[in-house]
């Protein structure tokens, strides 16, 4: 400690010790109080049934993001038009920007530097010395220096963190958008079967008709006529299990949208479109691997991570420099006046934070693992899910031109019935079989559809047309405070 003596008035002293109380004071004035925020159960589920979209603000997000003004209100619900009502109102949105407010909130945070101190101290001898004056009065402040660019590291690591988070809402909108589609193609197809059941009932029902007389008549045995009921006894079984299915399947197309089941019964779907692009089966496997690993949101934020660790690396290597703490003082002891400076800083040169740089070595390997785990697993779903988009529409191409057969034999036993050559049963049956292919070409483009889907997903990246406007990193953000950090 540097000590230099000086006639100095210890009113300096006493008027730094003021200081310190007024600005201890002062400072309380400005302190942040405590409020409690109890959570509303009732609000939040009054907030739920009052989704609406058909809300000005909602009509206003459309118009915001390219949707045609012309369009608006939207009389025919597709999946470009159920993926924005779900961007708008799924809570899990809401979550994931909430995340990121946070991770945005700890920039600042890391930003801080070490504040400095103030210190004062009084004291009265009882003069066995016979000193000139019985008080000491001393004032001093520690001022604390950061070495190794550690602010700058805090910084970077905060950085990286809150940009995997920022990423993370993309991700989180990506999984939404493929739920509302399967969920969509789901419900479609229960559409569709239930047309097709209802007419497959009928036809059995004819058919049954025809046993019936004929064993009336002594013509047939009751075999084929018992055959026939059973055949319909399980065609009714199945419409009925269907149209259960149907309350369930738009239920469950409601919660990935964020709506109540009753707000989606005022708002009409579009009819089913099947649309296959070419991209899905043109575009070699290697190619989609590429464009997945170049796009795919996880693996940036796996990035993200990476570098996240990577600082934090950086930032216990830089902890093996202790930081300095200057603490230059004034005080009055026992008549005589004397200014000081001293100069502190931790012992932590004989292990030189071993420990933590292990440890944050391991955690960056880790990282480093995972992301190539991730990597491994994003190419082998590319390359299943192009497959299955391979095999569906081969079965679907079989199923289209099988059912093309069967419509073309229908026509010509039509034509058989209208000059006499067959009966209505053989021509019941014939359509009967028609039905039969057309539930079979239903449900491959069904399947066609689910595996789109899920390649879609495994690239990120919308292949059907009617979403290719459709920017879910950009629209699943939320307007929110950007926080800006100063490095110097």
């Amino acid at each position: 400690m540097l000590q230099i003596v000086q006639s100095v008035p210890f009113k300096i002293v006493k008027l730094g010790l003021a200081a310190i109380s007024i600005v201890w004071i002062s400072s309380g004035c400005s302190f942040q109080q405590y409020k409690e925020k109890p959570i509303n159960t009732e609000a939040n589920s009054s907030k739920f049934h009052n989704k609406d979209p058909a809300s000005p603000e909602f009509q206003q997000y459309l118009l915001s993001n390219g949707y045609p003004a012309s369009q608006l209100p939207v009389k025919s619900w597709g999946l470009e038009e159920l993926t924005y009502c779900a961007l708008y109102f799924h809570p899990s949105l809401d979550v994931a920007r909430a995340q990121w407010r946070a991770a945005l909130a700890n920039e600042p945070i890391a930003a801080e530097r070490p504040l400095p101190a103030i210190n004062g101290n009084t004291a009265r001898s009882n003069q066995a010395n016979q000193d000139i004056n019985p008080y000491l009065y001393g004032l001093s402040f520690d001022i604390p220096l950061e070495t190794a660019n550690k602010r700058s590291i805090r910084i970077e690591n905060a950085q990286h963190l809150s940009e995997a988070y920022k990423l993370d809402i993309a991700q989180t909108a990506w999984l939404i958008r493929q739920s509302v589609a399967q969920a969509l193609y789901e419900y479609q197809f229960n559409q569709q079967q239930i047309a097709v059941l209802i007419e497959e009932e009928k036809r059995r029902q004819e058919i049954a008709a025809i046993y019936q007389k004929r064993v009336d008549f002594g013509l047939l045995s009751n075999v084929e006529l018992s055959t026939a009921k059973l055949l319909l006894q399980a065609t009714s079984l199945e419409l009925h299990n269907s149209q259960q299915k149907n309350a369930v399947l738009r239920t469950k197309l409601a919660s990935t949208l964020g709506l109540s089941a009753g707000r989606l019964e005022t708002m009409p779907l579009s009819k089913p479109l099947f649309v296959v692009d070419k991209y899905s089966l043109d575009t070699d496997i290697a190619s989609l691997q590429k464009n997945a690993l170049l796009n795919r949101l996880d693996i940036r934020i796996a990035l993200a991570k990476y570098a996240a660790a990577e600082s934090k690396l950086k930032l216990e290597i830089a902890k093996q420099y202790p930081d300095i703490v200057l603490t230059p003082g004034y005080a009055y002891e026992f008549g005589d006046k004397v200014w000081s400076l001293g100069i502190g800083g931790l012992l932590n040169l004989l292990h030189k934070n071993k420990n933590a740089i292990a440890m944050a070595m391991q955690l960056r390997k880790v990282e480093a693992t995972q992301f190539e785990a991730l990597q491994n697993k994003v190419m082998s779903d590319v390359e299943i899910a192009k497959t299955e988009v391979q095999q569906t529409h081969l079965l679907l191409t079989n199923q289209l031109a099988l059912q093309l057969q069967q419509h073309q034999n229908t026509e010509r036993m039509q034509k058989r019935l209208t000059i006499g050559e067959i009966d209505r049963l053989e021509f019941a049956v014939a359509k009967l079989e028609d039905i039969t292919a057309r539930k079979n070409t239903l449900l491959a483009e069904y399947q066609v559809l689910s595996a789109i889907n899920q390649l879609e997903n495994n690239l990120q990246q919308p292949l059907n047309l009617t979403v290719q406007s459709l920017k879910l990193e950009s629209l699943s953000q939320e307007n929110a405070p950007q926080v800006q950090v100063k490095q110097n």
